[in-house]
């Protein structure tokens, strides 16, 4: 797949989960073996919903959907989805059309990673799909107080690479990430048509 980048474009940000990393098959069956070991389902369409929260979010959100606030802790279905998560990290994958675009412009522009993911996770998914060399500048959830739609983590991303927001484009998977672009003031890529996007 051939990919130009429009013009006056300086700055590149990169979402991790479902943009730059094929994890959300993975995603999707850690939450759903944490959920269902407290009496509850998640399903696709629900999480789609939260692509690009932190997962203490998500953990509300189910709880919330179940009225179960009174009954169940969400640091303990978030805790029990991040080590059901790590347990099949290692079989993540790329997704080949944006990594080859991090390939391409690599040491050409600046570039970053903008992703609702926690910090020690995030990581290890650039590590296990090779890309950890490609990005000094990653911001996660850990980095900000507010998370996607709000804009925070891809003006933080701007600072750090020191290009004016309007000259950046976004690569996101994600209706949060992508109206997060908007609000920053920065254009922004669908990568959902780009793969075999189902989970």
């Amino acid at each position: 797949m051939e990919f130009n980048l429009p013009e006056g474009i300086k700055g590149l940000i990169f979402d991790l989960d479902g943009t730059l990393a094929d994890t959300m098959p993975y995603h999707m069956q850690a939450w759903k073996d944490a959920c269902e070991s407290f009496g509850m389902e998640m399903s696709s369409d629900f999480l789609r919903t939260f692509t690009g929260s932190p997962g203490i979010n998500i953990a509300k959100a189910i709880i919330k959907k179940y009225g179960k606030e009174d009954a169940i802790n969400p640091d303990q279905i978030a805790d029990r989805k991040k080590e059901n998560f790590a347990n099949i990290q290692h079989r993540v994958s790329e997704v080949k059309p944006v990594a080859d675009i991090v390939r391409n412009y690599h040491g050409k522009i600046p570039m970053s990673v903008g992703t609702g993911g926690h910090s020690v996770t995030v990581e290890r998914t650039l590590e296990v799909i090779g890309m950890k060399d490609y990005f000094e500048i990653i911001v996660t959830a850990d980095n900000v107080s507010s998370h996607k739609p709000d804009p925070e983590t891809f003006l933080k991303c701007a600072e750090l690479m020191k290009v004016d927001p309007e000259s950046i484009l976004v690569f996101e998977d994600g209706d949060l990430g992508i109206e997060a672009a908007a609000r920053a003031g920065m254009k922004s890529v669908d990568v959902r048509s780009w793969y075999d996007y189902s989970w």
